[in-house]
Order: C-alpha cells, then structure tokens, then sequence
C-alpha cells in the first residue's frame, strides 16, 4: 500500500512539520510505502481558468502523477483564521481539474497541529469539506494536536506516550481502511 504524506505548512520546522514526519514514520513501520512530500515544493499559482487553457502547471501536474500513484493521503494542516491555508486550497483547486481526478476515490487521513487549545480542529473540519465533495473517502476520527508548540521533544517526537498512542490508532485505522477500499477496486 503506498501513501502520500505532506505537511500544509510552508514553514521549516512547523508543527505540522514534525506531526506529520512523526504519521510517516507510523506509517512505514506498520508496512505501508510512503511518500513524504515536501509541500513548499508543490506550490501552483493561483487557479485561473485562462492559465489553465494554456497548460497546467508542471507542479500540478506531477502532484497529480503523485496523487494517482498511492492509495491514500496523509494530509497535516495548520490552522489559520480558523481554516485551513489558502495555498492549500490553491492545490486542491488545481488537481480537481485534471482529468482523471486524482483525488476521487481515495482514502485522506487529515491531522493538524496548533499551540492553541483546540489545536486546529477548525482547520480539519473545514478541509473535510472540499475534499469529500470532491469523493475522497475522508476518515472520521481526525488528530488534532493541541499546545503542539509544547508537544514536541528536542529530537522532534512527541512527549506525551498518550497522544502517541492517540496518534498511532489513528494511522493504524487510516491504513485498514485504506486496504480495505484498496481491495474492493
């Protein structure tokens, strides 16, 4: 089973970096190959019809060819003005305009970091929506990881074993699903 896994945030060394380094690494022990993707390499222009009647983006179209080539993805975002990142939007945007779809009919696991309280549960919510509408099996149970600015170890890991714990269910039941839609193709 292969998946691809990207952190929504442009910044070096974010929260959601390290989240969804630490998701990866669950991943590829319970047996699934991973594609970790670095998401400031995946950035597209903003979504405009007349750029698209002169070719997509070269980006766009590798990040599809990427898309189309796994079974799921692992999709860690930030929160911001209680939403997901509009650069994140952008690539949504993007690939629903290639043909095939890449995103339709695939399994996403979505996580999100945040130092604030409710750790970006706002931003996970909203991403659900375009990504259903859009026929991506979406996973109930998301992990939203609060006070992450205090979360993480100085070698990027989670200090807390419950919220690793937390984490690894979450994975482990994205990974079952996954198979299990992979077998009914």
């Amino acid at each position: 089973m292969r998946i691809l896994a990207f952190s929504a945030s442009l910044r070096h060394d974010s929260l959601n970096g390290r989240l969804i380094a630490i998701a990866a690494r669950l991943a590829r022990e319970a047996g699934a190959e991973v594609d970790l993707a670095d998401f400031s390499e995946l950035v597209m222009p903003n979504y405009n019809f007349d750029v698209e009647q002169q070719g997509f983006p070269e980006a766009c179209v590798a990040l599809g060819r990427r898309v189309e080539s796994v079974d799921g993805l692992l999709i860690s975002t930030p929160e911001y003005n209680h939403s997901f990142p509009g650069t994140l939007k952008n690539t949504i945007d993007w690939l629903s305009r290639l043909r095939p779809m890449p995103l339709r009919g695939r399994s996403v696991q979505i996580l999100s970091a945040a130092p604030s309280l409710v750790g970006g549960n706002r931003a996970a919510e909203a991403l659900s929506t375009p990504l259903e509408v859009l026929g991506m099996h979406v996973m109930p149970d998301r992990f939203s990881l609060n006070t992450a600015n205090e979360a993480f170890g100085a070698d990027g890991e989670l200090l807390d074993p419950q919220r690793l714990e937390r984490l690894q269910g979450v994975v482990d039941y994205f990974l079952r699903v996954t198979q299990s839609l992979k077998l009914m193709d």
